[in-house]
């Protein structure tokens, strides 16, 4: 048994499933692969990966019916997922990263981001065993966070998050009422440089608010800075 991450690489492209493997087993990675949907379901329940790179176009299941089932299913909804999109519609991003997709790339692209975005994502949702120092736990109103459990709770009840959901809200957490525009939350809650849409972002407040506000559509907590960005109301 392998004390690796294991990585699952799902793409009904063989050429690409073997170019993306090749560098992530090249970054030390275990990595399994699967070419259809109904297979990497199937996959993902069998392994437990600790990430999926997942292609949206897919024979059987699509990205977008995997990625729903796997944040639907508690036993593999904290399973992290970067979505692979030959689609350059925004809207087709967009509805990846809101069902649960902690990131996305777009096709074609470079197997050297694949591999620092899987990174990037990874050491952002590194259990409580991994992380070298203790950090407080964070309190905001009835909004609790401790970074070292990853976990989340409001009201006393758990919030399940994915990990880029969970990064912003610790980095808001962490900086109660200051106003942050989108670059500066991919950057300093992300942890990597962004150059792709701001809409990103977005994707992910509205997550966030689904799952935190009592009225999402017209949130308190999460506020919208016109012509900056967002911060948390204090």
């Amino acid at each position: 048994m392998t004390d690796r991450q294991t990585i699952l690489v799902v793409d009904d492209d063989p050429k690409i499933v073997r170019l993306v493997r090749s560098y992530l087993e090249q970054a030390g990675f275990h990595v399994e692969v699967a070419y259809d949907g109904d297979e990497a379901w199937r996959s993902i329940q069998r392994l437990h990966p600790n990430l999926v790179v997942l292609d949206l176009m897919l024979p059987g299941r699509d990205g977008l019916a995997i990625t729903q089932a796997v944040r639907s299913d508690p036993a593999t909804r904290d399973i992290a997922i970067l979505m692979l999109t030959a689609r350059v519609e925004d809207i087709d991003r967009i509805l990846g990263l809101e069902m649960g997709a902690d990131d996305y790339v777009t096709k074609p692209f470079n197997p050297r981001e694949v591999t620092a975005r899987v990174k990037a994502i990874l050491r952002r949702s590194a259990p409580a065993a991994e992380v070298k120092s203790s950090a407080p736990a964070l309190q905001v109103g009835d909004l609790t966070l401790d970074p070292d459990a990853h976990v989340v709770e409001k009201a006393g009840q758990p919030v399940a998050l994915t990990p880029s959901e969970f990064d912003i809200l610790h980095l808001f957490m962490r900086n109660p009422g200051r106003a942050f525009t989108r670059t500066q939350l991919i950057e300093e809650g992300l942890g990597y440089e962004y150059a792709g849409l701001e809409r990103t972002v977005d994707s992910h407040i509205k997550n966030l608010r689904r799952k935190l506000e009592e009225n999402p559509r017209a949130p308190v907590l999460i506020e919208t800075v016109f012509g900056v960005g967002y911060r948390l109301n204090p």
